[in-house]
């Protein structure tokens, strides 16, 4: 019998399915929950804060085309995408929350930022449904390379352990539905060209207002200008083990034409993790 082919690239033995986690994390919140560093939880929380709003984003730019795919598999893995991502929204709603009351930030004014790149990409016509769904594969890629970081490294290691785990389970979840996004959009749209062109924009705009709300919570705290956090950001910025030096390589992945997210098979890595990151 001649197996039907399918629009999904997802591997058979990945499933898509959310871990309904919740974690006691308002304590650590309160203090530089990651090894005591002021400039990299600061930017971990700035990242917080941007995904209830970007993943709101995600959801909406592949809703906008769910009615054009066919492929029983791949409907069924967007259906698991909305629900992993609907979960982060809510655990990630509570830390923001939480975070905030804890430290004395002004919610309204950090989630602004975000919500002020929302306003602009429904209202702005050159925002197309096509297009947002192509920043949607970008960022895609972005935090799937993000969570394969902090899964295959020690980066999380020095960090509180509710914070490590709730930044391990969001990982793993980003890891498994990170090619639903892009098989939508390659059957929909199929424009690489713009897919690559409209990364650049979407990534320089993202990390733009992550590091403006990472720098709103450092002059809060009074620690923008203290040797402790400057050296922390040049580690982050350029350091061989710091992040932005093992993202890169990832990165620069997304625009080869023959890109596709599952070149790098994270399965084994997830093998490893699922059973760490089970369900309570």
């Amino acid at each position: 019998m001649t197996a039907i082919p399918t629009i999904s690239s997802t591997p058979d033995d990945v499933t898509i399915k959310p871990r309904n986690r919740k974690f006691q994390i308002e304590a650590a919140l309160a203090s530089d929950w990651f090894a005591n560093d002021p400039f990299h939880t600061a930017v971990f929380n700035a990242f917080s804060i941007s995904f209830p709003t970007g993943e709101k984003e995600f959801m909406d730019s592949v809703r906008n085309f769910e009615s054009e795919i066919d492929d029983e598999k791949l409907l069924a893995e967007v259906r698991g995408f909305y629900q992993q991502e609907g979960i982060h929204t809510r655990e990630h709603l509570r830390y923001n929350r939480m975070l905030c009351a804890a430290r004395g930030y002004d919610l309204a004014d950090l989630e602004g930022v975000f919500l002020k790149l929302q306003e602009w990409m429904q209202n702005d016509p050159r925002a197309t449904p096509q297009v947002r769904l192509a920043a949607t594969v970008g960022l895609e890629h972005f935090t799937a390379s993000f969570a394969e970081i902090l899964l295959k490294t020690d980066y999380l290691d020095t960090a509180d352990p509710a914070l490590r785990e709730l930044w391990q389970w969001h990982s793993l979840e980003e890891m498994e539905h990170k090619a639903v996004a892009f098989d939508v959009f390659n059957e929909v749209c199929s424009d690489h060209k713009m897919r690559r062109r409209v990364m650049r924009v979407a990534f320089f705009m993202l990390m733009r207002r992550v590091l403006t709300v990472t720098l709103k919570m450092l002059r809060h705290d009074k620690q923008v200008w203290k040797w402790q956090t400057l050296k922390s950001a040049a580690r982050f910025f350029f350091s061989r083990t710091g992040f932005v030096r093992q993202y890169l390589p990832r990165h620069n992945e997304f625009f080869r034409d023959d890109f596709h997210p599952w070149q790098s098979d994270t399965r084994d890595l997830l093998e490893e993790w699922k059973p760490r990151l089970a369900a309570a």
